[in-house]
């Protein structure tokens, strides 16, 4: 597993750096003088999209994890409050970078998108159904997840 996260994180270090030298007003603004980051805007992205890809929730969780498995490919990584004051300031660079990430798929183009829905259950009794407001939109229907029947609507993903 360790090639593998190791190539993510190169390929992902990559397309942000290159992406970053052509398009240089979208990292955020810097004072002229002063400390330079020790974290460069392409790593902080690039740990931050390996964060959302491997599914880690907490940024505590991750930066711990980050420390034990990647510490030979970043060899800095700040604490809790400093990753939090970056990350938050670069929004807007994950937001855009993780766009073109998502354009270069072939899923960005594909005809075919998988939908799942979740039962949102609007009342429980036959009265609730009968005196609610929701009674032209709302159906009986079943949820095999929950194995019980619900009175509500879908939400669909």
């Amino acid at each position: 597993m360790k090639t593998e996260l190791d190539s993510l994180a190169t390929a992902l270090y990559v397309k942000t750096d290159d992406l970053l030298k052509a398009s240089p007003h979208l990292a955020p603004p810097r004072p002229a003088v002063g400390i330079a980051p020790r974290l460069s805007d392409a790593e902080l992205v690039t740990l931050a999209v390996m964060q959302a890809l491997l599914g880690f929730v907490s940024e505590a969780r991750w930066l711990r994890h980050a420390r034990a498995h990647l510490r030979h490919l970043f060899p800095y990584l700040p604490q809790q409050p400093g990753w939090n004051k970056r990350l938050r300031k670069s929004a807007g660079l994950v937001q855009h970078v993780i766009r073109v990430l998502a354009t270069d798929t072939t899923l960005w183009t594909d005809d075919v998108w998988v939908v799942d829905s979740t039962p949102i259950e609007c009342g429980r009794s036959r009265e609730t159904a009968q005196r609610s407001d929701l009674a032209g939109w709302a159906q009986y229907g079943y949820c095999a997840s929950h194995s019980r029947y619900f009175w509500g609507l879908r939400l669909h993903l």
